[in-house]
């Protein structure tokens, strides 16, 4: 993944080669779970494309951004020309390199040593389920700021919930008045790396909101994938209220202490939503999605999708703990100024 957020939890592993050894790594890989890794399929030259041999080496690209592809092992041994196209593409692409030797050529830390000038790392040998793999090339990750991050999210996700409990209440209560339905609106969302997730919300619609979306397309008035009208009929009058504060997404916080969400981050997009991304937009997905952002405090009334993609890619690539202290609060004073949609 690209930028400055970096991973977390479970990696997604391509294998380049279908034969028996990429076959053999993927057995070992899905039984043992090494370190966290899913194999979410192969490219190959040599085999069918089907099922799960996802495409060629020139669609390595493709398929690292459509399925979230975080490291590439190589299993063709007997390919070298190949194989030094795929860690070529790879290392393009920021995604960590891991081969069954030989070494494919690969003189380790050659082209850190005539760009900068560094002292390369040795090649690292390791073994999985008895076969051995060297670590070609690792991305480097914050792991420190990815920690405080986490840290900051838990810390205030807690003391938001505990502070805003009689407020909670208070909203529940309201709710159930203003019209019938459940209190909380629980929807499927598009999380890090596509990853499905119930995000939590206050209901500030009508029961029966989800089946009357598809009836008003029509008005959206955003531009691109996403779907929003100001003057939603579905809205009760407690719901406009909630949404005008921002006070219908104090339920997330729950989501951030589950991990599912982080306070800053891109907004998570309904499935629908999603399925109409094109393939430059999964790059959002990269990351954890967050309560608020940089589109929320700059430009959340602005309908065009593309600005919010390009304020979220700034996000993702020029993330730091600053950033997002700066973020959360300018976020107070839009939500006291009451100018949520």
């Amino acid at each position: 993944m690209s930028g400055g957020l970096a991973r977390s939890g479970e990696q997604n592993v391509l294998i380049v080669g279908a034969g028996r050894l990429g076959r053999e790594m993927a057995a070992i890989l899905q039984r043992d779970r090494i370190l966290g890794r899913r194999v979410v399929g192969f490219v190959d030259e040599r085999e069918s494309v089907g099922g799960d041999v996802l495409g060629r080496v020139d669609d390595l690209a493709r398929i690292a951004r459509s399925e979230f592809v975080d490291e590439v092992i190589l299993a063709i041994p007997d390919q070298h020309y190949l194989a030094r196209r795929v860690i070529r593409e790879s290392r393009r692409n920021r995604l960590n390199v891991r081969a069954i030797p030989d070494l494919y050529g690969h003189e380790g830390g050659q082209e850190r040593r005539q760009s900068g000038g560094h002292r390369p790392n040795p090649l690292v040998l390791e073994y999985f389920g008895g076969l051995p793999v060297l670590a070609l090339h690792e991305e480097k990750a914050p792991t420190s700021s990815l920690f405080w991050k986490r840290a900051l999210d838990i810390v205030l996700s807690v003391a938001v919930l505990l502070a805003a409990a009689p407020l909670l209440a208070v909203i529940a209560v309201a709710i159930k008045i203003a019209s019938p339905g459940p209190v909380l609106y629980r929807a499927k969302r598009v999380g890090l790396k596509g990853r499905k997730f119930i995000c939590n919300k206050f209901r500030t619609m009508v029961a029966n909101a989800d089946q009357l979306k598809d009836g008003l397309r029509v008005d959206n008035e955003r531009q691109g994938p996403c779907f929003k009208i100001a003057a939603d009929p579905r809205i009760t009058r407690v719901g406009q209220f909630l949404r005008r504060y921002s006070l219908d997404e104090l339920p997330q916080f729950w989501n951030v202490l589950r991990g599912e969400m982080s306070l800053v981050g891109p907004r998570p997009h309904p499935l629908d939503d999603v399925a109409h991304y094109r393939l430059d937009h999964l790059r959002r997905l990269d990351v954890t999605p967050g309560i608020t952002g940089l589109w929320q405090i700059t430009a959340r009334h602005d309908p065009s999708f593309q600005r919010n993609m390009t304020l979220d890619l700034e996000y993702i690539e020029h993330w730091n703990l600053r950033m997002d202290l700066k973020i959360l609060w300018k976020t107070v004073f839009v939500m006291l100024h009451g100018s949520g949609a």
